[in-house]
Formats: structure tokens, C-alpha cells, sequence
């Protein structure tokens, strides 16, 4: 734990020696990875840099000083890191599979891509190199897995050793044993800020590449494959091997695989006090034939509409059509064979604003997470009116400290209806509040991103709402494993 009497122990005994030897690099860089292990991350940066700043060229540490402040939520500032490490030790595989790690969580498959072929030339054994690479080709639409996946089942029927990733415990006592199930392509919830490497001992699974029924050890097993639309075949082979092997999984696959946009839509709209505007997964050649407009029409669209691409997120490849004439241009311009046609439902407020809210549903009870306020209609937090607008600030925080107030009775019973048929153990809802007070569903799935706010103190108001959200996953996990444990 953060004051780990054991740690705290070597740390004395380490600034003791160092007294002695006060020019030690590795001693530094010894104390520097005890206070990353104490949770102390200010102290442990400060600790990194006194050790790259007697050697700039010290890899570990400038490694290990990405990791933490990624873990921390500075992306940026460990992607320069991982940059700095490249150039500086050119002819590692492993820093140049850390790079194409922050490519594909930046959502830029292609560049990573480049990075894990450059690993792979330098160490073509790298386990996690090859598993990165499948993973960039996977969201660029290539064969997913590599050759050596591929080459069948091992003969004992274990697991392959590259479809498990074991993160690393820093605990001190017994842990929690994790297992996640996780793909290769885009579509993974984003566990890893949610959890506690001082209590969990995290495993992750690549579905693609295991090769057998057997699963590891685990006290708990969590289905991380959130994205219906864009991992189906993923889930399907999740049900699958779940199904070989007699095991259950938080987040059930076939539960997930329910939640793509359009069976949302379906069964989410006959809910009292809902409203799921229509989607539909159409060809994407349909959408440029002259007749496509009356086509649609006769399916029950009408402009405005929206076009997405299936599997993407915040945004990205998701546009408004506002008329007829400008159907064919739209779809010519976004990617995929088939693209989501869904309604368009205008909930400006009054003021002229639209107002997303999102909401996270964790072992069966909702939290708020945050509510934005922007004079575009596709609203996201990052990009709507919130950091200089201390009064949309306020009725944020108004949502978030007491939500069924915020949203209204009835709203609030429509968000438990939503949940219960949802039917998963995490997951969340984005959605506004239309002139009647009716929930208008924008997306409700695992793959709900809770995102912790910057170190700015606007944001301080939106910190213990985080925290909420993933201390509930975390004692939902711990719970699951005890009475695991009992049985």
C-alpha cells in the first residue's frame, strides 16, 4: 500500500547508503523506483529527473518516469518521454515498442504500426512487440494476428505465451488475481485507470492469440472487450472460449455483444420515458445510389441524419447530413463497408445549447461522471464550453452531486429502466434530456471512458465523482473474488 512498512524500510535504508555514496546513479534511481512504488508520484518524478540529470541517457529511468506519469494521466508528457528514449537509444526493441504503444492509444494504428516493425527488427522475439503490431494491423483493417499466432494450438492445450500480458504487482501482501479478456483491435474498456497494481495482479488475455480452452489462475476474470459494432468476432470468440473452459466473466460477452447502436436503439426505445433514435447498419454503397434519400425514407429517416462509421469513438468518422443533397458527399468521406444511418433528435436547450450527459453503471448502481454544455451538436467534454464558463461549471457540478435532482424523477427512473436492460456489471450511457424530460440515448456500452480531470483546480469539483466511479469497480472486483474464494 502506499505506506507500506516494507517499502517505506528499504527506501530509509537506500537514502541511508546514499549518504555515503551521494554520486550513485543507480542508488538514485533505486530510491526514485521505491517512491514510484509508494504511490508518491510528485516525489518520484522529482526522483527520475536527479537520475537523468546525471545520465541523460539512463533508460530504465526515463522508462519507468513514462510509465508513472502515463499511469498518472500526463499522457503527453510520457509520450515525450517515450519520443526522448527512441532518439536516444535508437537500437532498443523496447523503446520503440513503448512508443507504438502511445501510437495505438492515441488512436494512430499506422504509426504504430512502424514502431512495433522497427521493435521486431531489433528483437524479433519481443512477445509484446508482436501482440502490438497484430493489434495496429487489426484497427488498420490487416491480418490481426502474427504468423506466429497463427501457426495452431499448442499441443498441451495452455495458453500461448503472447496472449498473456502479466502487468506488474507492486503490492506487499496477497493479491488480487485479475484476468482480463481483451482484442486486438480497437474496443477494450479502459481498465487500467481504474485499477490498483498495489491490489491487483493483472493478467490480460488476448482472445486471438490464445490457443487453447485453459485459463490461468485468476480470483476474478473481467471481460474488457466493450465494443459491440466494432468487435463482434472478438466477443463471439470471448462467449467461445469462456464457454470451453466452464468460466463466467463480469461483463458477459453476450451481454456486450446486445449494445451495438442499433440493438440499442431497438430495445431501448420501447422503454417508458426513453427515447433511442433509429439506427440502422446499412451498406455503405446504399448510401451513394441516386434513390438512397427516398430509400431512407422509407425506413423512417428524415433529415437532419447521422452517418458513422462502426467502432469509433469520440467523434471521430461521425458526421450530420443536414440534407439530401449532401448524402452521397458525407458517406463517400467516411470509412468502412457498412456505416450506421441514425436519427438525428435536436435537444437544444432554450439557451440554444446542447447538453450531453454521461453516467457509469458499476455492480448495479449508477454514478454520475460528468455533464457538458457546448453550441455544437456533437459535444464532448474535452472540446465543449466548460473551461471558461464557470456557470456551466456549476450546473456540472450541480449533476454531479446529486444527479436524480439534476435530471428529474422520472429521468432519473428511465436511467434505472436503461441499466437493468443493459444487463452489464460496468458500463455507462451518454444522453441529453428532451423537451419533455425523456432520456435521448447518444450510446450506452462498456467502452465509456472515465477520464480523470487535469491538475487545473477548475476541475477540482470532478475529482471525488472519478473516484467514486472507480473505487465501485475496484470493491466490485475485490467482492467477486472473496466470495470466489468462499465457494
Amino acid at each position: 500500500m502506499a505506506g507500506d512498512p516494507k517499502v517505506q524500510a528499504r527506501l530509509a535504508d537506500v537514502e541511508r547508503r546514499l549518504l555515503g555514496r551521494p554520486a550513485s546513479v543507480e542508488l538514485r534511481y533505486e530510491r526514485a523506483k521505491l517512491l514510484d512504488a509508494l504511490g508518491r508520484v510528485g516525489d518520484a518524478a522529482t526522483a527520475y529527473a536527479e537520475v537523468l540529470g546525471r545520465d541523460p541517457k539512463h533508460f530504465a529511468a526515463i522508462n519507468d518516469l513514462a510509465l508513472m506519469l502515463y499511469k498518472a494521466g500526463r499522457a503527453n508528457d510520457a509520450f515525450a518521454l517515450y519520443l526522448e528514449a527512441v532518439e536516444r537509444h535508437p537500437n532498443s526493441g523496447v523503446a520503440h515498442a513503448n512508443l507504438g504503444f502511445m501510437y495505438l492509444k492515441a488512436g494512430d494504428p499506422a504509426r504504430a504500426r512502424a514502431s512495433y516493425e522497427t521493435a521486431l527488427r531489433l528483437d524479433p522475439r519481443s512477445a509484446e512487440a508482436q501482440r502490438g503490431l497484430a493489434a495496429a494491423r487489426a484497427q488498420l483493417g490487416e491480418t490481426p494476428a502474427p504468423a506466429s499466432a497463427r501457426a495452431g494450438a499448442p499441443a498441451d492445450g495452455a495458453p500461448r505465451g503472447d496472449s498473456l500480458m502479466r502487468l506488474p504487482y507492486r503490492g506487499s501482501g496477497t493479491p488480487v488475481r485479475l484476468l482480463v479478456l481483451v482484442t486486438l483491435s480497437a474496443g477494450n474498456v479502459a481498465l487500467d485507470p481504474l485499477l490498483d497494481d498495489r491490489v491487483f495482479a493483472t493478467t490480460k488475455l488476448v482472445v486471438e492469440l490464445h490457443g487453447g480452452d485453459a485459463l490461468p489462475p485468476h480470483d476474478v476474470l473481467f471481460n474488457a472487450i466493450g465494443d459491440a459494432d466494432g468487435a463482434a468476432a472478438a466477443l463471439e470468440r470471448a462467449s467461445l472460449l469462456l464457454a470451453n473452459a466452464g468460466a463466467t466473466a463480469l461483463n458477459d460477452p453476450a451481454a456486450v455483444l446486445r449494445t451495438g447502436r442499433a440493438a440499442n436503439a431497438a430495445r431501448l426505445g420501447t422503454l417508458p420515458g426513453v427515447v433511442a433514435p433509429r439506427a440502422e447498419l446499412l451498406p455503405a454503397n446504399d448510401l451513394l445510389a441516386p434513390d438512397a434519400a427516398e430509400a431512407l425514407a422509407r425506413r423512417g429517416f428524415t433529415f437532419p441524419l447521422l452517418l458513422r462509421s462502426p467502432g469509433y469513438h469520440t467523434g471521430r468518422n461521425f458526421e450530420r447530413v443536414d440534407a439530401p443533397g449532401d448524402l452521397a458527399h458525407v458517406a463517400r468521406k467516411l470509412p468502412g463497408d457498412s456505416l450506421l444511418a441514425m436519427q438525428f433528435v435536436d435537444t437544444r436547450a432554450p439557451d440554444g445549447t446542447f447538453r450531453k450527459y454521461r453516467a457509469m453503471f458499476v455492480d448495479g448502481a449508477p454514478y454520475p461522471l460528468h455533464m457538458a454544455i457546448s453550441r455544437d451538436w456533437k459535444v464532448h467534454y474535452f472540446s465543449a464550453d466548460m473551461a471558461d464558463r464557470p456557470d456551466h461549471r456549476a450546473l456540472d457540478e450541480a449533476y454531479l452531486d446529486d444527479m436524480r435532482a439534476a435530471l428529474g424523477a422520472a429521468a432519473a427512473g428511465a436511467l434505472d429502466r436503461i441499466r437493468e436492460t443493459l444487463g452489464l456489471d460496468y458500463g455507462g450511457i451518454d444522453f441529453a434530456l428532451d423537451a419533455a424530460g425523456n432520456v435521448v440515448v447518444f450510446e450506452a456500452n462498456a467502452t465509456m471512458i472515465v477520464a480523470a480531470p487535469g491538475g487545473d483546480p477548475r476541475w477540482d469539483y470532478r475529482r471525488a465523482p472519478v473516484e467514486r466511479v472507480a473505487g465501485a469497480f475496484r470493491a466490485m472486483l475485490r467482492e467477486r473474488a472473496a466470495a470466489a474464494r468462499r465457494a
